[in-house]
C-alpha cells in the first residue's frame, strides 16, 4: 500500500486563542525588552518616527484625529513586522516602520475604520447619556443656584469618564491582536476583532496583569518628562508580538 505522509500539508490558521497562565505576561515583557536592547538606536529611531507621524497628524483640524486612528493599525503592523525581521534575521531597518502600508494595507486601514467608528460609536453613547447632567448643571447654575449646579455638572462629567472607561475598555482588547492577526495571518478585520476579544476574555487574568504591569510602567515612563516612552512603546511592541505568539500561535 502506497503511502505519502510527507511533506505534511500545513494547518490553516484558524484564529483559536489557547489560554495561558497569569505569569505570562512578564515573559512577554521580558522578550519586549530583549528586542529593544537589541537595537535601541533603531527602536529610538522608529518610535520618534511613530510619535511624530501621530500627533502630527493630530494638529490638523477634524480631519487629523481621524487620520491618525485609520493609519495606527497599519503603523503598530510596520514595528510588528520590525520585531519579526529581528527574530528572523538578526536585524531590521527604519524603512520597515512603512510595512503595513505594502502588506495587507487594505484590511489594516479598514481595521482603523472599525477603530474610528467604535470610538465615534462610544463618544455619541456618553454625549447622549452623560452630557445632559453637565448642560443641566449649567442651567441650574445659571438659574440661581451654583452650589447644586456645580455638584450636577461634576456628576455628569464624573459618569461621562465612568461610561468612556467601561466602553472603552472593550473596544482596546478587540484592538489589542487585531493588527498583528490582520498582518500576520491575513485574517479579515471584524474576524481579527472578534478573535481579539475572545483572546482576551479567555486570559483575562493575564491581560489584567499585563494591563496594571503597562500601567505601572507608563507611570514611570511620564517620570522623565515623557521621555521614558521612547522606551516604553517599543518593549510594549516586543510584548505584543510575544503575546500574539504566545495566544494564537503557541
Amino acid at each position: 500500500m502506497a503511502t505519502n505522509p510527507f511533506p505534511l500539508t500545513p494547518v490553516a490558521f484558524s484564529g483559536e486563542p489557547r489560554g495561558v497562565p497569569p505569569d505570562a505576561p512578564f515573559n512577554w515583557l521580558r522578550q519586549g525588552w530583549a528586542v529593544f536592547v537589541a537595537d535601541p538606536g533603531q527602536w529610538l529611531a522608529m518610535t520618534v518616527l511613530l510619535l511624530v507621524v501621530f500627533f502630527g497628524l493630530q494638529i490638523v483640524p477634524v480631519i487629523g484625529s481621524l487620520a491618525a486612528a485609520l493609519l495606527l493599525p497599519a503603523l503598530i503592523a510596520g514595528m510588528l513586522h520590525a520585531v519579526q525581521r529581528l527574530g528572523d534575521d538578526g536585524r531590521f531597518e527604519l524603512a520597515d516602520f512603512l510595512a503595513g502600508f505594502r502588506h495587507n494595507s487594505g484590511p489594516l486601514v479598514m481595521l482603523g475604520v472599525l477603530f474610528m467608528a467604535g470610538w465615534l460609536l462610544i463618544l455619541l453613547v456618553v454625549m447622549v447619556i452623560a452630557g445632559g447632567g453637565v448642560a443641566g448643571g449649567v442651567i441650574v447654575g445659571v438659574a440661581g443656584q451654583p452650589g447644586v449646579g456645580a455638584g450636577i455638572g461634576l456628576a455628569g462629567f464624573f459618569l461621562a469618564f465612568i461610561l468612556k472607561l467601561l466602553l472603552g475598555i472593550p473596544l482596546c482588547i478587540a484592538m489589542w491582536f487585531a493588527p498583528a492577526l490582520v498582518y500576520f495571518n491575513g485574517m479579515a478585520p471584524v474576524a481579527a476583532l472578534q478573535a481579539s476579544f475572545a483572546a482576551s476574555l479567555k486570559n483575562w487574568l493575564a491581560m489584567l496583569v499585563f494591563g496594571l504591569l503597562a500601567m505601572v510602567l507608563g507611570f514611570f515612563a511620564a517620570l522623565p518628562m515623557g521621555l521614558g516612552f521612547l522606551v516604553l512603546i517599543p518593549v510594549l511592541i516586543g510584548a505584543l508580538h510575544a503575546s500574539h505568539k504566545d495566544i494564537f500561535l503557541g
